[in-house]
Order: structure tokens, then C-alpha cells, then sequence
């Protein structure tokens, strides 16, 4: 990697072996026959989509997108677009022709968006009668596949779920549009057991009742991985891989099952030596309580290096050391302690997320000490970041 990177002043190694140990760590969890739903929206959480798509095309049952320009982008690396939907009753068949994955647009589609949905193949959900009637209208003589929302407790999106059956007998009247799939979101799974736990009961009891008017679908899909990992039983017949895919985990407790897929990295631009009483960055929050050797890093909040990571306790890795971030994260670098690490040089590699030696630093850290979620931290890793990718994809 160090040639790869040598030149490179602040980048992110990802690791698509990672990911595609995740995706089977996922699988595994949910226990046979039950497909996997990849969340690769927001490019990947910051990973580079397209590459994070071509690793998966084959172990994925679909991918999760949100809105269709990510549709689109997903399609683009090479997926065909033409669905075979024929009311099909097996999972297999809600694949494309060529036996890759479909695509579900998890978000609402603003109604000039939908025509483009259609068209493209893609599955959008659905959270009203309104939308499903639109969707009705665009299919033309060709099935418009759909997945049936439901609103448990987000409170985000779907149908509510006393009015679900009877939503359910309307769509099922409606030319061309084929219910295939019903889903719902946990809103507290890392959170609230109890709560989780009940709202999970209110689902299967809404599945029930959509069973009896004659819905049965193939795919139904309620935990994402905070969910998957508590509740597996519950896993349906697909679940949705998101911040576990790139090797986060949403639970401490089961962060050892997975593997980071991605490390950020910069490098040392200056070191000076700094006396006591010296003010570091702006608004002096951090004065020199002694001379330090003070080493300034090519990364910024520019770079999605955080501004809340300001004055925290933030570290980074230098030649296997921990370093702390002093004073205020700027836009484009910040500064460290490097009193200690005599060998410490500019141009050295330093770790922001990542292993160096023995030690290792986790989004899921960086985001407790910026009072955020490791979501955030990945994706808002910037563009001028430079994405460099290993292993096999």
C-alpha cells in the first residue's frame, strides 16, 4: 500500500474482502434461506458505491438505495435493469434476468421522480394509497413491483399499520402494481429492547392480518443490523446490512465479529517546536502547558475530520502511538502532539480511524468523543478525500 499511497496526502483504504466477510457475517446471523439487503446509499456510507456494489453482486439477494439517482448509480456498475416480475412467490425470483440483485429505493419518491423508477426497473416503497395509485398508472401494461412500508414507531415514512390491511385490498386492485415485499424500520433496536420487542409483535400480527386478505410475499424485511444482531429470530425472509456492512458495529458487544473495512489516513506537513504558554489553533482553547513538539496533518473538517472533535480527547496514530489532537480542528489540517514520538517525521503516515501497531482507533470512538454516530463519521468523509481500495472485490 505504501506505494499506492506514497504520494497521497490524505486518503481512505478500503478493504472489500471486509465488507464481503461482513455480508457473510450477516448471513450468518440470519440463518439460511434468508436473503441480504446491501445499504449502499450515501455512496457506500462513504465507501465508493461502485465499488462496494461489484464486491457484493453476487452474495446479495438486493441493494438499498435512497433515492433513484443512487438507483441509477447502482445500475451503472454493470447491473441489468430488466426485472422478471410475474407475481413470483420465491425470493430467487425477484432477481433481474441475469440473476443479480433488485434495487429498492428505501426513501420517498417526489412524484417527478417516478416515471424514471418505473422505467429503470427499480422497487420503490410505499407509504400511501396516492403513491401506489401513481405507480399503478406509470406500469402500462408491465408489473411496477412495490414494498408495503409500514409505520411501526419511526414515524419517518409508511402506511399506519391499522390501516395497512385495508390500504392492502386497494392496492391489490390496482393494474400492473405487484406487492413484493412488506417491511418496517426499528426505530430503537440499539436502544430499547422492551419497545423493539413489541413492536416486532405488532408487525408479525400486522403480516397476519395481511395473510388473511391474501398478501404473501416472499420478501419481508424488518431489522437492520442493530436488529439483526439482537433480534435474528426475527429476521424474515431478508435483512438489511447497513453500518455492519463496512464493519461497525451499532452494539459494542458484537463489534469483534466484525471486519473495518476502512482506514483514514494523513500525513505530517510540519513539526515545530512550540514553548509553554503557546496557543494552538483558533480561539486559543489549547495553550502549550509545556514546549511540545507540535506536528500539523493534511486533514481538516473539509476532509470530514470532524470540527466536534475539537478539545475532546481525540488521538491519532503515529508510528503505533497515540497522539492528541490539540485545539480546534480547522477546515483543512489539524494539529498534535508529537512530544513523544521522537521519530516522528514530515511525511509520515498518521491514523485518524484505523490500526497502527498495537493500537487501533474505531469510528464508533471518533463518534462518542464528537457526541455523534458512526453513520455520520463515515459519511462525511469528503471528496478530496482520495479512496484507495484492496483485496478482492
Amino acid at each position: 500500500m505504501d506505494v499506492v499511497t506514497e504520494k497521497l496526502r490524505c486518503w481512505a483504504e478500503i478493504d472489500l474482502e471486509a465488507i464481503r466477510h461482513n455480508a457473510g457475517v450477516a448471513s450468518r446471523i440470519a440463518g439460511p434461506g434468508v436473503g441480504i439487503m446491501a445499504i449502499v446509499k450515501a455512496n457506500g456510507y462513504g465507501h465508493g458505491l461502485a465499488e462496494v456494489v461489484r464486491a457484493l453482486r453476487d452474495v446479495v439477494t438486493m441493494y438499498g438505495v435512497a433515492n433513484v439517482e443512487e438507483a441509477e448509480a447502482v445500475r451503472n456498475c454493470g447491473l441489468q435493469a430488466s426485472l422478471r416480475y410475474a407475481r413470483p412467490r420465491r425470493i430467487s425470483d425477484f432477481g433481474l434476468k441475469t440473476g443479480e440483485p433488485g434495487i429498492l429505493i428505501l426513501g420517498p419518491a417526489l412524484p417527478s421522480e417516478r416515471e424514471a423508477i418505473v422505467a429503470g426497473g427499480f422497487v420503490p416503497g410505499i407509504s400511501s394509497l396516492k403513491e401506489a395509485a401513481a405507480y399503478s398508472a406509470l406500469g402500462r401494461g408491465r408489473p411496477v413491483p412495490v414494498h408495503l412500508t409500514i409505520d411501526t414507531g419511526m414515524g419517518r415514512m409508511g402506511i399506519a399499520e391499522e390501516e395497512a390491511c385495508e390500504i392492502a385490498r386497494e392496492m391489490m386492485r390496482m393494474p400492473d402494481l405487484v406487492i413484493a415485499g412488506v417491511n418496517t424500520h426499528l426505530p430503537v433496536a440499539d436502544e430499547d429492547e422492551e419497545y423493539t420487542r413489541e413492536e416486532l409483535a405488532r408487525f408479525q400480527r400486522v403480516l397476519a392480518g395481511l395473510r388473511e386478505i391474501g398478501v404473501d410475499v416472499p420478501l419481508i424485511h424488518a431489522l437492520s443490523s442493530a436488529g439483526l444482531f439482537r433480534f435474528p429470530h426475527h429476521a424474515g425472509t431478508m435483512v438489511r446490512a447497513g453500518l455492519m456492512l463496512y464493519g461497525s458495529s451499532p452494539l459494542r458487544e458484537f463489534q469483534a465479529e466484525l471486519r473495518p473495512a476502512l482506514a483514514l489516513k494523513t500525513r505530517i506537513t510540519l513539526i515545530r517546536e512550540v514553548p509553554a504558554g503557546h496557543g494552538i489553533s483558533y480561539g486559543r482553547t489549547f495553550i502549550t502547558p509545556r514546549p511540545m513538539h507540535v506536528a500539523t496533518l493534511g486533514i481538516g473538517y473539509a476532509d470530514g475530520y470532524q470540527r466536534h472533535l475539537s478539545n475532546v480527547g481525540a488521538d491519532v496514530l503515529i508510528h503505533g502511538r497515540r497522539c492528541p489532537v490539540l485545539g480546534r480542528v480547522t477546515m483543512d489540517q489539524i494539529m498534535v502532539d508529537v512530544s513523544h514520538v521522537a521519530e516522528a517525521a514530515i511525511g509520515d503516515e498518521a491514523v485518524l480511524i484505523g490500526a497502527s501497531g498495537g493500537e487501533e482507533i474505531l469510528a464508533g470512538e471518533l463518534a462518542a468523543k464528537a457526541g455523534t454516530i458512526p453513520w455520520e463519521i463515515f459519511t462525511s468523509i469528503g471528496t478530496r478525500v482520495d479512496r484507495v481500495y484492496f483485496g478482492k472485490g
